[in-house]
């Protein structure tokens, strides 16, 4: 490749993946079909809380085509549980945290009771679904019913019954950290301001539900698993262990996966069964999730109260922030603290705030295990953040943008010291970026702030009532601890890679394509790109937290660096030149300035190779391959300030959005393209979550909201003109300047429509401080008369 062709970094390349996706030749899960299959079903507790008192197989044993039925009792002895403490806090993290972490381990098979509807208690592998299906029918079961514990009120309550009696609490964890004065710095605030904010229970609904095949060889005593997972290397660790087996014979392999968003980013029960079905039987076996199973088993998520308190002085500048939070975790905490974690270092977002408390508690009830969605705690502490900055410039009659503006980190403080801890155990460090500028472009961007105050104005004269909602935050990406790659220069001269990311639509084939390509100056089609497969890598962590880009591009930059060693100096040798007179191009190495000075890839791979009539110098080892394990040594920094158009039918209620427009700083970006498409998707989650989809529970832990005519996921036609600015600050902790975005777009929707619809019906003094914006509460504002409008929508900093 001559040098005058332009790197692909930050080149829309068009997806690898599509050509054979579009085609309909992608390969899921449930498209694996292998020779004597057999199929799971499985019985799910329709309890809340139950004792387990007799499960009886025995009709379902003798059913057609049945070839095993196990309870919980069948494997107590034979798989452990998952423990919940496997993902420990990292060292530093609670030398300046305080916490109290005492997470439950998860059944694969609960033997003793029933936590939550939905869970299982037994399975039936048959010769198809079908029958597999039909047999779990014939299960005979004998429940004590326990009193449920529904919500966090009641699991806290000192009375409450206990869902893990080993626990003596329903608290899997506890954290608490302090910045400056904390809350005793209230005490001298001119102003506060105190409200409970609630960001309700959703989930991560991808167009693939979960599945595992399983296939085990007798003969060399290896399993290989194909899982729709987020983390295949957690899979292959957690299957050897709970069998016994070197993590060595036990490969996993995610295929095509439609859709992960967090949902599939650890590991279930149903991963660790299937291969453990598939080693006892010693066939292949199969389970795939149908949607109702999803909704009820696949992890759930948000559904965090917090309790909020802010001191401000007279110009609006946030002086304190107090927060005080639940988390309710369902029965189990699948990633630990992690949730609570995030929300707690993302508080402060943009803004440059001297004090700060924090109190968090992770309650357990018998709902649906709660784990990390798309976002993962940033969404929640968003809309507490975001409202209450709102409610402080509507107390003060200010516009929320000037709010915003007075207290943000300005360009010129960065690198910014937060005075905070990250999860990863290191300070909080803004590392670049400038969010005043993306404000402004944001606000430009609808016809800046002046124009739309005018027409709100207008708007409100003639009974129309248009608001105008904001949403800035930060977002800690590219987290640790590690990613693993391994490159190779192969005989024929292409240079192949694998790492251990997983991707769920993300593009990484073409995004690793081209870093690679830029790396080694070759052709993107001399690239071979293979990921989510532990035979590749020894080690990986897999794609989730907005981790890939950063993580797994230096981890191939590693490896290629070592790589580049070994092929200077086989090419030193035979070209008769320094190492430092070379260069990488066209496919190889050349001596600068000579052209006729070069030597292809394929043949410093052949001179590399082992045996008779190599070329490699004395003490360069054979092979042209690496593996390399990056680890970051903090996350880097994304950011990112949302803002919107609504009108409110007054007599309806609903909410229509004229224009969405997000300005988002990921630093550099590998290939335009395909991070606009990740935003935007991640903006139409975001405006679900604030909109429409809700998982709802009764009284009594059961789920009210159990497929898809109860819970409502948008579609086409819900999706508003959406305009997305990327501003490119690159960062300083990584030689590519790349930062993570993939979680961005989701986490500040639901506050940006909440203030949007309370700017409009500010004539009513209007608060929305709970999600999803529902069009009957609206409406309700209004009351009997839908079309009063009084001139009090505008405060005195408005008309200025």
């Amino acid at each position: 490749m001559p040098d005058t062709i332009p790197g692909y970094i930050g080149q829309s390349v068009p997806r690898r993946e599509d050509k054979r996706l579009l085609r309909g030749e992608g390969l899921f899960v449930a498209d694996i079909q292998l020779p004597n299959m057999l199929h799971v079903a499985i019985a799910r507790s329709q309890f809340p809380h139950a004792r387990i008192k007799d499960i009886d197989l025995s009709k379902a044993l003798s059913a057609e085509g049945v070839e095993l039925a196990i309870s919980g009792e069948d494997i107590l002895e034979q798989l452990p549980p998952i423990s919940g403490m496997q993902l420990a806090t990292p060292p530093g993290y609670q030398e300046r945290v305080d916490t109290d972490i005492q997470i439950p381990d998860q059944p694969l098979i609960p033997h003793e009771k029933v936590r939550f509807v939905g869970e299982p208690y037994a399975l039936v592998v048959a010769r198809n679904r079908y029958l597999a299906e039909d047999a779990l029918e014939l299960i005979s079961t004998d429940f004590d019913p326990l009193p449920p514990v529904a919500t966090t009120d009641k699991a806290l309550d000192e009375n409450a019954p206990l869902l893990h009696e080993k626990l003596g609490r329903n608290v899997a964890a506890i954290l608490h950290t302090k910045k400056g004065q904390g809350a005793e710095a209230l005490k001298t605030a001119p102003h506060r301001l105190k409200r409970r904010f609630y960001h309700h229970r959703y989930a991560a609904m991808p167009m693939e539900c979960r599945g595992v095949v399983a296939d085990y060889d007798a003969r060399t005593d290896t399993l290989t698993i194909w899982s729709s997972t987020q983390v295949v290397h957690w899979v292959s660790r957690e299957v050897a262990n709970s069998l016994g087996m070197p993590e060595e014979n036990v490969r996993c392999i995610a295929p095509d996966v439609g859709g992960g968003f967090g949902g599939k980013g650890h590991v279930y029960p149903e991963d660790i069964l299937v291969a453990y079905l598939a080693r006892r039987l010693q066939r292949p076996v199969k389970w795939i999730e149908d949607r109702h199973e999803h909704i009820l088993n696949s992890t759930h998520s948000r559904d965090n109260i917090y309790d909020v308190e802010i001191g401000f002085d007279n110009d609006g500048r946030i002086e304190t922030v107090v927060s005080d939070f639940v988390v309710d975790s369902g029965a189990y905490s699948p990633i630990g603290a992690g949730i609570a974690g995030n929300s707690i270092a993302h508080m402060l977002g943009p803004y440059d705030i001297p004090n700060y408390e924090a109190s968090s508690k992770i309650v357990l009830t018998n709902r649906t295990p709660n784990a990390p969605y798309r976002g993962a705690g940033r969404p929640e502490v968003g809309f507490a953040m975001e409202r209450a900055v709102d409610l402080v410039a509507n107390e003060l009659e200010l516009d929320p943008a000037e709010v915003r503006f007075r207290n943000m980190i300005k360009a010129d403080q960065m690198p910014y010291s937060v005075g905070l801890t990250y999860r990863d155990g290191v300070p909080i460090v803004y590392d670049s970026g400038d969010y005043p500028k993306a404000l402004e472009r944001a606000l430009e961007e609808l016809g800046g702030l002046k124009s739309i105050r005018k027409r709100q104005k207008d708007a409100l004269r003639q009974g129309r009532y248009i608001g105008l909602g904001l949403g800035c935050y930060v977002e800690g990406t590219g987290v640790g601890p590690f990613e693993g790659a391994t490159v190779k220069i192969d005989a024929t001269g292409k240079i192949v890679v694998a790492t251990g990311a997983c991707p769920q639509g993300q593009g990484h084939e073409t995004v690793f394509a081209q870093v690679t390509a830029d790396l080694w100056k070759v052709p993107i089609e001399d690239v071979y790109v293979t990921v989510a497969d532990t035979a590749h890598v020894t080690m990986g962590y897999g794609t989730l937290a907005s981790r890939s880009t950063v993580t797994a591009s230096g981890a191939i930059q590693l490896a290629s660096d070592q790589i580049k060693e070994k092929a200077f100096a086989i090419a030193s040798g035979i070209l008769e030149a320094g190492e430092k007179d070379l260069e990488l191009r066209d496919s190889g190495v050349g001596v600068k300035g000579v052209p006729g000075m070069h030597i292809s890839f394929r043949d410093i791979a052949t001179a590399a190779r082992p045996g008779w009539g190599h070329k490699r110098p004395e003490g360069i080892d054979a092979g042209l391959e690496a593996t390399s394990y990056y680890e970051p040594p903090t996350v880097t920094w994304a950011y990112a300030s949302n803002a919107a158009i609504v009108e409110v039918n007054p007599g309806t209620g609903q909410v229509l959005i004229e224009n969405y427009v997000e300005v988002h700083d990921a630093g550099v970006l590998v290939n335009p393209a395909i991070a606009d498409g990740q935003v935007k998707g991640g903006l139409v989650q975001g405006l679900g979550g604030g909109l429409m989809e809700e998982i709802t529970y009764d009284e009594n832990g059961q789920l009210l909201t159990g497929s898809f005519m109860d819970y409502l996921l948008p579609s086409a036609s819900d999706v508003p003109p959406i305009t997305v600015i990327h501003q490119e600050t690159p960062s300083p902790l990584n030689s590519l300047g790349v930062k993570g975005l993939g979680e961005g777009g989701a986490i500040a929707p639901p506050v940006v429509i909440a203030n949007a619809v309370c700017d409009a019906l500010r004539p009513f003094k209007a608060e929305i401080n709970s999600t999803p914006v529902r069009w009957g509460e609206v409406a309700a504002i209004f009351g009997d008369d839908p079309f009063k409008a009084t001139s009090t929508t505008t405060t005195p900093e408005m008309e200025k």
